[in-house]
C-alpha cells in the first residue's frame, strides 16, 4: 500500500516537474529576444561555382548524407540489419535516418544561395535527426514509453523552435 502511495506520489512529481520545464521553455522563446545572425553567418570559405553551380563544393559534400539517410532508413525499415533490442526503438532511428536524407538536400539547397529565409531548411532535418536518436537512446535505456513521448515531444519542441528562430514567429 505504501508503496502504491510512493509510487503515485513520484509519478505526480514527475509529471509537475517536466510541465514546469516545458512552462520555462515557453516562457523563455517567449520572454527573449531573437538573436539575429549575423552577416558573415552566410559566408563560407569556398564559394567557388563549377558548372554553374554556385558554391558547388558546399551543395555536393551533402551527397554521402544521401546515401547514409537513405541506406540507414531502407536497412532500418527491414528490421533484421540492425541488432534493435525493442522493436519500438525502430520508430525513432527510422526518424533520425529520415532527417539525414531530408538534411542532405534541405542544406544543399541552402548552401546554392545562403541567406536567412533559406536557413531553415538547413536546420529543421537536422534538429529532427538529433531529437530522433536522442529518443532512440533514450528508448534504449529508460523505456521505450518514456522514449517514444520523448520522441514526439522533442519533434515538436524541435519543429517550434526551428520556425521561430527562422524568423516564422511574425506570421
Amino acid at each position: 500500500m505504501v508503496r502504491a502511495v510512493n509510487h503515485q506520489f513520484l509519478k505526480g512529481r514527475r509529471a509537475r516537474f517536466l510541465g514546469a520545464a516545458f512552462i520555462t521553455w515557453l516562457f523563455l522563446m517567449l520572454a527573449t529576444p531573437k538573436i539575429s545572425h549575423s552577416p558573415s553567418y552566410h559566408l563560407f570559405a569556398d564559394m567557388r561555382n563549377f558548372l554553374g553551380v554556385p558554391s558547388t563544393l558546399n551543395v555536393i559534400t551533402n551527397f554521402p548524407f544521401l546515401i547514409v539517410g537513405v541506406l540507414g532508413f531502407v536497412l532500418c525499415l527491414q528490421g533484421n540489419f540492425f541488432v534493435i533490442s525493442l522493436r519500438r526503438e525502430t520508430w525513432g532511428w527510422a526518424i533520425f535516418y529520415a532527417g539525414i536524407t531530408a538534411m542532405a538536400f534541405g542544406s544543399a539547397y541552402y548552401h546554392l544561395k545562403p541567406d536567412d529565409s533559406k536557413v531553415i531548411w538547413d536546420t529543421l532535418p537536422m534538429m529532427i535527426a538529433y531529437s530522433a536518436v536522442f529518443s532512440s537512446l533514450t528508448v534504449e535505456r529508460v523505456g521505450a514509453r518514456i522514449g517514444l513521448t520523448c520522441l514526439f515531444a522533442l519533434l515538436l519542441l524541435a519543429v517550434i523552435s526551428t520556425a521561430w528562430e527562422s524568423g516564422l514567429q511574425k506570421l
